[in-house]
């Protein structure tokens, strides 16, 4: 790992960084700019991130492409209805001299993708946002730290929802983001065929080390941000609260429940990793902007009038800023 004199030497660190990153991931991954940005702030915030698409939008190969380019480890966990909280965290086991031990599961590897989350019961979903939360797991009693640095990159498909087992609104705060997955482009996807059928094999560098990802966490957190920013961002979620005194009139006709005091930080956070992302050293009201759509979008929840007419999250959120 560099040793750096400055956080200013350190935040170009990151910038330049952030930027062979995104290179070495358009390799394999076209036209899907705004995703990466979003998983790799996360990253570099502590966070996880849920990513929301129709099937065939390359949500795992995504995942797995910049876990690819990141010198830590990697388990996938493919999420099913008969699938049990011992399977992801671990569970004690008789070895040959009758003791028991403990064998780690999936959840113990710096990223882990959780595949169709919303396919396991609520007792699965539980086991993994707890991890998620305390970034440890209770085995018959006795805890288990989980490696630094964690993160969770779970998917979920909206189409069909039977046999499914929708995120609870609570667990759902867990999330850093919410990033919804489009269609690409028509020219995006004539490269994506052109990429993904022919024989060639893309061999990714590693960029940063755990270390690295590590020492960039702590550098985000130190970075400094003026008051104003900060008001902006509190304000902003204080606006989705319907019936409270800084409410907007949105909030009190479209919605039934407003966001909670974690999307102020994750506002704040991220908006301090956005600044830095982009080559300046501390963060502006549009750096609050430019995440706030993926982090209010899960804690905002629709009233019947709001469903009745077709107001989308969307819409309220770009209302609200």
């Amino acid at each position: 790992m560099t040793q750096f004199t400055s956080d200013k030497e350190a935040a170009d660190a990151l910038h330049r960084s952030y930027r062979e990153l995104t290179s070495e991931i358009s390799k394999v991954i076209v036209g899907q700019d705004e995703v990466v940005r979003l998983v790799l702030t996360a990253v570099f915030c502590q966070g996880h991130c849920l990513l929301v698409g129709v099937p065939g939008l390359a949500k795992t190969l995504l995942i797995q492409t910049i876990a690819s380019t990141l010198d830590m480890s990697f388990n996938r966990v493919q999420f099913t209805p008969d699938l049990m909280p011992s399977d992801i965290v671990g569970a004690e086991t008789l070895d040959k001299d009758r003791n028991f031990r403990f064998v780690t599961g999936p959840i113990f590897a710096n990223i882990v993708l959780a595949d169709e989350i919303n396919r396991t019961p609520p007792k699965t979903q539980a086991a993994l946002l707890e991890a998620m939360q305390e970034h440890a797991v209770t085995v018959a009693g006795r805890k288990y730290d989980l490696p630094k640095p964690f993160f969770v990159l779970a998917t979920q498909n909206p189409i069909e929802q039977e046999g499914t087992y929708p995120l609870p609104e609570a667990q759902l705060d867990r999330f850093m983001f919410n990033i919804t997955l489009g269609y690409p482009s028509y020219e995006s996807e004539l490269q994506i065929v052109k990429n993904t059928t022919g024989d060639a094999v893309n061999q990714l560098q590693k960029i940063l080390h755990a270390d690295d990802i590590l020492a960039f966490q702590q550098l985000v957190r130190r970075v400094p941000v003026t008051d104003n920013v900060v008001e902006y961002a509190v304000k902003l979620v204080h606006k989705t609260r319907p019936n409270m005194p800084m409410a907007s009139p949105q909030a009190n006709q479209f919605l039934e429940w407003g966001a909670g005091p974690r999307a102020s930080q994750h506002l704040i956070i991220g908006a301090k990793c956005n600044a830095i992302l982009n080559g300046k050293y501390s963060p502006d009201i549009e750096d609050v902007q430019a995440v706030a759509m993926p982090i209010l979008r899960h804690r905002i929840v629709r009233n019947f009038k709001a469903e009745a007419e077709g107001v989308t999250e969307e819409h309220l959120i770009r209302e609200l800023m």
